[in-house]
């Protein structure tokens, strides 16, 4: 008896394999269950390594050639399209010269202006108002949007009025500037304050309207109310949308100045890009027109794209919303 049970023990300890009477099939469970766990780390670390990856903002260098190719090809090819375009239809004779002269004859002008030293002085007039006017038009618009933005009694009131004074069109404001302060620079700066101020006030406003409300509560909580709130909360989170708003009160202030420079004449303003179109007008010729067109498109591209530009690159780029730098 003793003998049976002794080789029923030997029997299932040889079953067991000798791993203390834990079965193989427990065994394969605890090999599984470790490999599973395991797994599910490295996935963690995976899923966490990718969002890391997400939230990294690429710094990669642009290359010359890669500049060359994607910001400076594309305006030469357009500017070459519609230059050959204009000396086809100049060509095939479908109007009058006197209406589509040869862009020859507008580079003879330009020319002409040059060798009489008076393009520069032209250009400056215009740019020098432009630039002055929006200053002033930022250091109004600014403070105007920040109220506006944070006192509900009197976003009610203004809100309205600054989005209609930014739909209505500025040369409208021409003839009255000029019955209120006369033929001076003061009408001009009037004209371009009255249609810089309500975009940039706008823009402003749009952007804190987009800030969150956990900035807010934050800053409280530290501390920063009034002026520095706005001034380390406010404007910081909003920059993104006030730069927008720069922008186009910059486009304003410039559409502003050239309709005031058109309609308003006097030996007293000077002679700028509006006044010199208007000029060509009086003169039927039509050459020195599409110099002035040009002259006043070139201008308004060349400060947005020198000034403006770069300050909307730097602000979306800290902020990680560029993906490369340029």
């Amino acid at each position: 008896m003793a003998s049976s049970k002794t080789t029923r023990g030997a029997a299932v300890e040889e079953a067991d394999g000798g791993n203390g009477g834990k079965q193989p099939i427990e065994k394969s469970i605890e090999k599984s269950t470790a490999k599973r766990g395991t797994g599910n780390a490295q996935d963690l670390a995976g899923l966490e390594a990718g969002l890391d990856a997400l939230d990294a903002v690429q710094t990669k260098r642009v290359s010359p050639a890669e500049v060359l190719v994607q910001k400076v090809l594309p305006p030469i090819v357009a500017v070459a399209f519609v230059l050959a375009l204009w000396k086809v239809l100049v060509v095939a004779k479908v109007t009058p010269d006197y209406k589509l002269p040869d862009p020859g004859l507008v580079w003879d002008s330009l020319r002409q202006l040059w060798l009489q030293g008076e393009l520069l002085d032209i250009i400056w007039t215009s740019v020098s108002r432009g630039l002055f006017g929006f200053l002033i038009a930022l250091a109004i618009a600014t403070p105007l949007g920040l109220v506006v933005a944070r006192v509900k009694f009197i976003r009610a009131g203004l809100g309205p009025i600054l989005s209609g004074l930014q739909s209505l069109p500025s040369v409208a404001w021409v003839p009255p500037a000029v019955i209120w302060l006369g033929l001076n620079d003061q009408m001009m700066y009037t004209v371009i304050l009255l249609g810089a101020v309500p975009s940039i006030a706008n823009g402003l406003v749009a952007g804190i309207d987009q800030v969150p409300p956990l900035f807010l509560r934050a800053g409280r909580t530290l501390g920063a109310r009034g002026l520095v709130s706005a001034r380390h909360i406010l404007l910081p989170a909003a920059l993104p949308g006030y730069v927008a708003g720069l922008k186009q009160g910059w486009a304003f202030s410039w559409r502003s100045l050239m309709a005031a420079e058109i309609i308003a004449k006097s030996p007293d303003l000077g002679l700028g890009l509006g006044q010199y179109l208007e000029n060509q007008r009086n003169n039927s010729d039509m050459a020195g027109v599409l110099l002035g067109i040009l002259l006043i498109l070139v201008v308004g591209i060349a400060i947005e794209l020198l000034i403006f530009a770069p300050i909307e690159r730097r602000v979306l780029r800290s902020r990680g919303l560029l993906a490369s730098a340029r």
